[in-house]
């Protein structure tokens, strides 16, 4: 229905939908036994540490099946602004060419003040 309306408003540009989401990558905890008597548990203190990096991987076309992916950092309001750009120049989004983008409701997809 929102792509009869994009071509509705836009006749002369070709429509595309596409869809987008991000997925953190990153090691997990390791977990290793502990040599302790029968009968006692040890204690063992756990230094946590995370580093994570985000894929921004599913700019994904489902009629096509073409993807265009990202490796980012972090994920907020301004990276994600920086991967729609690189994004939109990917597949030459412009006048003649309008793209719908079906995003979930993350809290960086939306900005609190303009960018």
């Amino acid at each position: 229905m929102r792509v009869a309306r994009l071509k509705e408003a836009y006749p002369t540009a070709k429509v595309e939908s596409w869809c987008e989401d991000e997925h953190r990558l990153g090691p997990k905890p390791i977990l290793r036994k502990a040599w302790s008597p029968i009968g006692r548990r040890p204690r063992v203190s756990v230094r946590q540490r995370y580093e994570w990096t985000y894929l921004y991987a599913a700019f994904a076309r489902p009629k096509s099946g073409e993807v265009h992916w990202l490796i980012l950092p972090t994920v907020n309001a301004e990276v994600f602004s920086m991967a729609l750009e690189h994004f939109a120049r990917e597949v030459g989004a412009s006048k003649r060419k309008r793209i719908l983008l079906v995003l979930d409701r993350a809290g960086w997809h939306t900005a609190k003040k303009k960018l």
